[in-house]
């Protein structure tokens, strides 16, 4: 894994706490499943990798595992933060919560805007699956030159909603993210599914 952790954009964080919130524990169900499966964690390095989202009812904003999570078992409310407005021009994003927002929240983000549908997202990370879907190449996939976590990315994202069938595959690779995938739906659940169908 190549990713420093880091988190690009400006952050305006808000401090608040966060109660539980609709589809928590779906969420924790499915991200103890991931971290079993080696999808979500932290690597040899001590950086933690991959993040899950859930919308916040019908609005644009979500709540996110917060950034530096990827060790911890599980979860509380107060892991998470809860995004309530972005801007991919200005590399910004304002929160809520303890904790900021996971480094990809944009993707997030860009996920959430373009497919009013999608209430769940997971990014994790599984090289074998990565270069498995690159080689088919039948997956939608973001363009190589493209970082994480940066306004290219969640551009390129909304890209692919106007240009391919992603919205129906429900899947997409980070092709200049090593390991990284993106998979989303109606429930964490059905984004958990798309997963394991590959």
């Amino acid at each position: 894994m190549t990713e420093t952790g880091s988190v690009k954009f400006s952050c305006e964080q808000v401090p608040a706490k966060i109660a539980s919130f609709a589809g928590f524990k779906e969420l924790n169900r499915c991200r103890r499943r991931l971290v079993d499966l080696g999808m979500v964690g932290i690597d040899a390095n001590g950086i933690g990798f991959g993040n899950l989202s859930v919308r916040d009812g019908a609005t644009s904003r979500f709540y996110i595992t917060g950034s530096g999570t990827g060790g911890i078992a599980e979860l509380t409310p107060a892991d998470f933060s809860r995004v309530v407005a972005c801007d991919f021009a200005r590399n910004w994003l304002r929160c809520e919560g303890a904790r900021i927002a996971s480094s990809e929240s944009l993707t997030h983000a860009a996920v959430y805007q373009s497919d009013p549908n999608a209430h769940a997202v997971i990014h994790c990370h599984d090289l074998k699956l990565w270069k498995s879907l690159l080689a088919r190449n039948n997956v939608p996939a973001t363009p190589k030159g493209i970082a994480y976590g940066t306004p290219e990315l969640a551009y390129a994202v909304q890209r692919l909603f106007q240009t391919t069938d992603v919205k129906d595959q429900k899947i997409f690779v980070m092709s200049a993210h090593d390991g990284g995938l993106i998979a989303f739906g109606k429930t964490m659940a059905e984004a958990f599914a798309v997963l394991l169908q590959q």
